[in-house]
């Protein structure tokens, strides 16, 4: 049965990125080749000191119509790519074939090969989660793959299917929720009260997102990976619907750890202590709760400053004093970050006391209809 979850997990991971790849143009030719001698490397030096890697490649291919074949990159040029691939001898390497003017085929690394290394991480991480958590782990598991298929399989095929991106998060988000606390804990009133919590925390995320991102008139197109979507697949995407179904969905991850550790707590005060009303234990969960809002919004901060410090270093590296703070925190990226983390943190605060309250009244509840 483990090796079964297992293998769904894997699967979960791999069916995805086999039905993107179904979805990428012939004309690209992308395949993967070996590499089987580096015929020649140069190390450039750029004008800021920094340096760079160009190699001129023997490769075999490894699929299609390439499988067998050998071609040649010659990498080394005038160019100075910002992304360049260097690779060893036995490496495998992702290229692109393209037909220049004279109406020859010309090759071009674009990436590594990473795959099998994702695999076994996902392996690791499932026989880990298991191992440790036992029966609790592998509900887990089955919770993440099932939260994963969702987004892969419904989520994201809606929303590039032209339908509304805010309203598909949030069906997606019910669903995710659903599946996360049933699993987890089974159908239980415990289960129905995080499910409510989380409902309800996640309900005010969304107005305060709306609100605050209209407000702020942010487009949803600051980020470079929403710019490649203008025209994909030949529909109209709602940007700014994107751009708030992302701040649900990953609002609701931190809700969702946020929540159930504090009915569970509550829970385990009320055993602890069968002579407590609803208000004592409310008094006593709370303090617990504010230690966790403390270091989740750190959590939750870090977690998007960390995604954002590219940019962050391009700011801090600029020589320009006319650029003032105000006007780095009025750019539309920091803007959409700062939204981002506030609306997602103002939902995890208000998480605390809503999920403690509705736990604190119903657990005592239940206790005294047995008694």
């Amino acid at each position: 049965m483990k090796k079964l979850f297992i293998l769904i997990f894997l699967v979960s991971l791999i069916l995805p990125s086999f039905v993107f790849a179904q979805g990428v143009s012939v004309q690209d030719q992308l395949f993967e080749a070996k590499v089987i001698e580096i015929m020649d490397e140069n190390i450039v030096t750029r004008e800021d000191g920094s340096e760079f890697v160009q190699q001129n490649l023997k490769l075999i291919g490894l699929e299609g119509r390439w499988e067998d074949q050998e071609v040649i990159y010659e990498g080394i040029n005038d160019l100075d790519l910002i992304k360049s691939v260097t690779a060893k001898k036995g490496d495998k390497v992702v290229l692109t074939a393209s037909t220049n003017v004279d109406g020859e085929e010309v090759y071009y690394v674009t990436d590594h090969v990473r795959r099998g290394w994702l695999y076994f991480l996902a392996l690791l991480f499932a026989v880990l989660i298991i191992v440790v958590g036992k029966g609790k782990g592998v509900k887990a598991l089955i919770s993440l793959v099932v939260t994963f298929l969702i987004i892969m399989w419904f989520i994201i095929p809606l929303i590039m299917a032209g339908h509304s991106p805010l309203l598909v998060s949030i069906i997606g988000s019910v669903a995710i929720l659903g599946a996360i606390v049933y699993i987890t804990w089974g159908i239980k009133r415990k289960a129905h009260i995080a499910v409510v919590s989380i409902a309800i925390s996640l309900v005010i995320t969304g107005i305060l997102s709306i609100i605050f991102t209209k407000l702020t008139a942010l487009s949803g197109l600051a980020q470079d990976d929403a710019m490649f979507l203008v025209g994909a697949g030949g529909i109209a995407i709602n940007f700014q619907g994107l751009l708030l179904a992302g701040i649900i969905i990953g609002t609701l991850g931190v809700l969702d750890d946020v929540v159930i550790s504090q009915i569970s707590t509550i829970e385990q005060i009320k055993l602890a202590s069968h002579h407590l009303t609803h208000y004592e234990l409310f008094k006593r969960g709370i303090k617990v709760g504010v230690d966790h809002i403390s270091s989740m919004t750190n959590t939750l901060f870090l977690a998007y400053a960390g995604a954002s410090l590219p940019l962050l270093l391009l700011f801090s590296t600029r020589s320009d004093s006319s650029v003032s703070l105000s006007q780095v925190l009025n750019n539309e990226v920091i803007a959409t970050e700062i939204v981002r983390t506030l609306t997602g943190s103002i939902g995890l605060i208000l998480a605390v006391p809503i999920a403690t309250v509705i736990a604190a009244h119903f657990l005592v509840k239940v206790k005294k209809k047995k008694s």
